[in-house]
């Protein structure tokens, strides 16, 4: 989420992110199903967005005998995905920086949760299409972000929802309000159907829908 890199957002990362966003582990859970089939038992997946390292413990959970390559720009959220990682630790390569800093694969699926929506549509387009010339034909793309409708009225009313929800979670209100305002100023989110359009510009296809929680979209896809 955004201010990951300050420390204090650092050392409550896990809370947050799990108070923010609908049913984060069966999220998790859903894209290790979708990788698996067709990520072999003992495949390479890269993880983009790694930073704090919950997918990848879900991920390494579920599937001992992958090996990851997680690349995140937060030289402290992986300090924090090493300690998520635990004895899990060893499966897993981090690096520090973009897509550009990912070594090139071929890999047998990748994944980026909840780091998309931080990027504007040409960056996210350049970036996608990086990730799709690292992955093997026909490998699985799991990703997840923030992708609502960007008419105004419509806007306001899924951005209203999402703030209630974290009401309703113990966010007080001012700081539910506070988010919202955040959102429409600094948050470079597209529409589903815009979003769509840049899984098929950068060279996906197959893209399913397989999660939505109010302003949360997620997508299968895979690499033509």
């Amino acid at each position: 989420m955004s201010n990951a890199t300050n420390p204090g957002n650092v050392a409550t990362y896990a809370e947050r992110v799990a108070r923010h966003v609908p049913g984060l582990e069966d999220l998790h859970r859903m894209a290790g199903i979708l990788l698996a089939e067709r990520v072999p038992t003992s495949g390479r997946v890269l993880v983009l967005g790694a930073g704090g390292g919950l997918e990848l413990r879900a991920f390494a959970d579920y599937q001992p005998g992958w090996r990851f390559d997680g690349v995140d720009p937060s030289s402290a959220m992986l300090a924090q995905a090493r300690l998520a990682l635990g004895d899990k630790a060893s499966c897993v390569t981090l690096h520090e920086g973009y897509i550009d800093d990912a070594p090139e694969g071929p890999f047998d699926g990748a994944t980026c949760l909840l780091t998309l929506h931080f990027l504007a549509r040409e960056e996210r387009l350049r970036t996608l299409r990086e990730l799709h010339q690292r992955l093997r034909p026909g490998a699985p793309f799991v990703v997840a972000h923030h992708s609502f409708s960007q008419d105004g009225p419509q806007r306001d009313l899924w951005l209203r929802r999402n703030a209630d929800l974290l009401v309703f979670k113990g966010v007080p209100m001012e700081q539910a309000e506070q988010g919202i305002m955040t959102m429409k100023e600094r948050l470079p989110a597209l529409s589903p159907e815009e979003d769509e359009a840049l899984f098929l510009e950068a060279g996906f296809g197959e893209i399913q829908l397989f999660y939505a929680g109010f302003t949360f979209k997620g997508w299968v896809c895979y690499r033509v």
